[in-house]
């Protein structure tokens, strides 16, 4: 099992993740209530151990921007989940460590997601964000070629 804390705005909450067991901690830079500064998260990742997963969320944000923080930062992935064109997400994937494309399920871009050239799919709910668990049977439907992480919500039972 592998284990992303996503929406970390605070050194301490990265940290304890990192205590824990977390392989990855993602940092919010699209417009949410988890939304979090460029210098904060440079900070952050200055503290946490050299093989820690560090992964940016972008939504809907320019090619040019996310690698920009990206490799600014020093983050090892950026996690897309807007309206990103294929074109967009190889260029990416050409200039970052790893690209994980977030997709809802059901969306019609599934069936050709190979196109995005992502190493990574996310498979989220419709409601991507809420924390909330969606029934994962639904995974099925995902392309089996490609590695993928299944979102919505961590419950210890």
């Amino acid at each position: 099992m592998f284990v992303k804390v996503c929406g970390i705005t605070r050194e301490e909450d990265a940290l304890l993740a990192t205590a824990l067991g977390a392989d990855a901690v993602g940092f919010v830079f699209a417009p949410s209530s988890r939304q979090v500064a460029v210098p904060i998260v440079r900070d952050i990742v200055r503290q946490l151990p050299a093989d820690m997963m560090t992964v940016g969320v972008f939504r809907n944000e320019s090619a040019r921007r996310v690698v920009e923080v990206v490799n600014e930062i020093g983050l090892r992935a950026a996690q897309l989940h807007g309206n990103e064109t294929p074109e967009d997400c190889r260029w990416i994937s050409e200039r970052i460590p790893v690209t994980i494309r977030a997709l809802a399920v059901g969306s019609p871009d599934l069936d050709y997601f190979d196109e995005f050239g992502a190493d990574l799919l996310l498979l989220d709910s419709p409601a991507p964000g809420s924390g909330e668990v969606f029934d994962w049977s639904l995974a099925e439907g995902a392309p089996d070629n490609r590695k993928m992480i299944l979102a919505g919500g961590l419950d210890p039972t």
